[in-house]
């Protein structure tokens, strides 16, 4: 399958390595252009392309940039044929992207991306961090293994994603629509938990719309408080060994869900 992922932070880069692994051929963009992607080219083997290479000729289109930059590449789309899946990985952050007010008045995060590229899109691999994505996937079977949700209107699309994730080492599954895509968002019990398969149905379920903004910045300080180093280690993506991302027990606790396991 040709893919191509837009966007070469923690989340792209990952993303690109486990699937090109995977057989598939990858694509990588981001806004500095080619040349200051040529170390992890010749490590993984993924092509390193401009925004507009990345979507031409695409089975899948990725975005793993900040949220507000999608209004940077927006007419990147009108080339993009309406057949092609595009999977948009990302969360809002006001602080970080600005107000957006159809947002603040309750358009979930995907909606407004699908409305601002003027093309369907899926909802996937937001609700799990850099770390979790880069060494905690596990074989198809594996007790414990963590689930991550899908979203959108397109049953094959969704399909397709889901098995996509499955190949990167998680449990892919359909969460329903675009229309419920804001279950998984910042704050509520699906974001930045690691569930597994059992545990998405009721976490997702207990998500309340009105308290996740409130939640998230609650636990960003819960966060923040575990110290510089391993702050650091999160922004940086430079993980030392028997690194434990903390912020995934904090939020299962503060959400009311049981200890990981730690398998």
């Amino acid at each position: 399958m040709n893919i191509g992922i837009i966007g070469a932070g923690r989340m792209g880069t990952t993303l690109a390595r486990k699937l090109q692994a995977h057989g598939h051929q990858v694509r990588l963009a981001n806004s500095r252009g080619p040349e200051s992607l040529q170390d992890f080219v010749r490590e993984t083997g993924v092509t390193a392309v401009t925004v507009a290479e990345a979507m031409q000729g695409s089975d899948v289109i990725m975005l793993t940039i900040p949220f507000g930059q999608v209004l940077t590449i927006k007419d990147a789309f009108r080339q993009v044929p309406q057949a092609t899946i595009v999977v948009e990985t990302m969360n809002y952050l006001p602080a970080r992207d600005g107000v957006i007010d159809a947002i603040e008045q309750g358009l979930p995060h995907s909606a407004w991306v699908a409305q601002i590229i003027s093309h369907p899109v899926i909802k996937a691999f937001n609700t799990i961090g850099s770390y979790s994505l880069m060494a905690e996937g596990r074989p198809a079977g594996t007790s414990g293994r963590i689930a991550l949700s899908v979203s959108g209107e397109d049953a094959a699309a969704k399909q397709t994603i889901i098995e996509l994730v499955n190949q990167t080492g998680f449990d892919g599954y359909d969460a329903g629509p675009l229309a419920d895509s804001w279950r998984q968002q910042p704050g509520t019990p699906a974001y930045c938990t690691n569930l597994t398969l059992a545990e998405a149905p009721s976490a997702r379920a207990g998500a309340i719309r009105e308290d996740a903004q409130a939640n998230y910045d609650f636990l960003i300080q819960k966060v923040m408080a575990q110290g510089k180093e391993y702050i650091h280690s999160l922004v940086s993506g430079n993980f030392p060994d028997n690194f434990v991302d903390h912020s995934v027990d904090i939020f299962r606790a503060y959400h009311g869900l049981p200890p990981r396991s730690r398998q």
